[in-house]
């Protein structure tokens, strides 16, 4: 089993800053890749950024290239998701999740991860 825990949601006006920051533990062995998706009210979890455990590659969603960027601190079994220069439809709460799957196009599914923490709101002023 593996735990995850995020923290670092909040409250930010347009264009402002925050990171996401999501620890693991338990059996961290069996991870191949861990991501971040999030749901807004009455829509779908949707695909935000997945990064491979080892080796560092990413995915990220057209919606967030640019503005997003996942890293991991694989000493720390923490990953981070730095979102900067936020939008009102970036709202959402934000869930961090681990898969054991392989590393691919399958990793942006969020029926692929294994784990997922409880979730951290982010609230984006206009």
């Amino acid at each position: 089993q593996v735990q995850l825990v995020e923290s670092g949601g909040g409250l930010v006006q347009a264009g402002g800053s925050l990171r996401l920051s999501c620890a693991a533990s338990g059996s961290i062995f069996s991870i191949n890749a861990m991501g971040w998706f999030r749901q807004a009210p009455g829509k779908e979890r949707e695909f935000v950024a997945a990064i491979r455990w080892s080796g560092g590659s990413t995915y990220y969603a057209d919606s967030v290239k640019g503005r997003f960027t996942i890293s991991k601190d694989n000493a720390k079994n923490t990953v981070y998701l730095q979102m900067n220069s936020l939008k009102p439809e970036d709202t959402a709460v934000y869930y961090c999740a681990a898969t054991r799957g392989s590393w691919g196009p399958m990793s942006v599914d969020p029926d692929e991860y294994d784990y997922w923490g409880q979730g951290t709101q982010v609230t984006v002023s206009s």
